[in-house]
């Protein structure tokens, strides 16, 4: 009998060199363009940069710091040359046409749009003033650009994680910490997008043998959410990558604590402030990578020019005071792949 399992590891190792390749190829496509617009980025003085930003929901921050500095470093400045129109859906997505065409009708430079509900409804509103997406899902499968590399039309943007949505990652983190856990529940959204986390986290759990439970936020209504958890037996917890998430994480953070549930999120940020643990990239860095594509555009450069970018690096975050009070000890294995660690 043939042993295929060498030649099966060998295979997934190559495929595995290609995808970093291929992410290393996209950064350096990335960094070429951004050292040769950097004398264009010192003519800031006397252009205006009008700025649309186009959400689901209210950020927790309504301009991001981070990203009002990669601009103020360009040159642009509140009060000075700079106007940002916000448009917030209030979790209300069937209002992002309506809200979209509003910023298409002020004359917005570029756009901002946060989710693929936010990028569609923005390419509806319009084919010519660039957009930049912002998010945690696959553009090329949703139909949003044609390819990372070569966006084309009037699409470019930023992704949150890389070839993938990092939900398997997460569950393989949380069942390190929980060894004991056999049953996961899953805090997701309706939004179509958000199938390839439920789909990426189901492989996951099942491949580590346990059984997943996908629990759907209906109208905002995190303590049904978690009741139904519970009643379900779950024992650990998945909170998805969303942005109405982020927004709500203190409720969700305080009842995950009520309901004594292991959980693992996307940002660091929410271990801060009391999530156990987090895997994802850094958000002040990418916003400041949207401030840097927000200059480049409105100084000429067409969207299809510029690729899709996707982090290069993620981190983990642990919060070991929210580990002592569920009385979870972290392996040390963790702990020394953590690149925030909360006292």
């Amino acid at each position: 009998m043939i042993n295929r399992l060498p030649i099966a590891k060998a295979v997934a190792c190559k495929f595995s060199r290609l995808v970093i390749l291929r992410r290393n190829l996209l950064c350096l496509a990335s960094a070429i363009w951004l050292v040769s617009s950097k004398p264009v980025f010192a003519q800031a003085a006397g252009r205006m940069l009008h700025l649309g930003i186009l959400r689901p929901s209210a950020p927790a921050q309504d301009v991001p710091p981070a990203l009002l500095d990669s601009l103020r470093e360009a040159g642009y400045t509140r009060g000075n040359n700079l106007v940002i129109e916000r448009r917030y859906a209030g979790g209300q997505n069937e209002r992002l046409p309506e809200l979209a065409r509003e910023l298409v009708a002020l004359k917005v430079d570029v756009m901002v749009c946060v989710g693929p509900a936010a990028v569609q409804a923005g390419r509806k509103a319009t084919s010519t003033i660039p957009i930049i997406m912002f998010g945690n899902f696959d553009p090329v499968a949703l139909g949003l650009v044609a390819s990372l590399a070569r966006p084309e039309a009037n699409v470019t943007g930023i992704l949150i994680s890389a070839d993938g949505t990092l939900a398997g990652k997460r569950i393989e983190l949380l069942r390190e910490l929980v060894p004991t856990a056999t049953r996961v529940a899953m805090l997701a959204t309706a939004d179509r997008s958000f199938r390839a986390q439920i789909d990426e986290t189901r492989d996951a759990a099942r491949a580590l043998g346990l059984a997943l439970d996908v629990v759907e936020v209906q109208g905002g209504d995190y303590s049904g959410a978690f009741a139904r958890m519970a009643d379900r037996g779950a024992e650990a917890l998945v909170v998805g990558a969303s942005t109405f998430f982020m927004a709500d994480r203190k409720p969700i953070i305080q009842l995950a604590a009520r309901y004594r549930l292991p959980a693992v999120y996307e940002w660091p940020e929410q271990v801060r402030e009391g999530g156990l643990l987090a895997y994802g990239t850094n958000l002040d860095q990418l916003y400041a990578r949207i401030g840097i594509y927000a200059v480049a555009l409105v100084h000429g450069r067409k969207p299809a020019d510029l690729p899709v970018e996707q982090p290069a690096t993620y981190r983990l975050a642990l919060n070991l005071r929210t580990a002592r009070i569920l009385g979870l000890v972290i392996p040390q294995s963790l702990l020394l792949r953590a690149g925030e660690v909360i006292q």
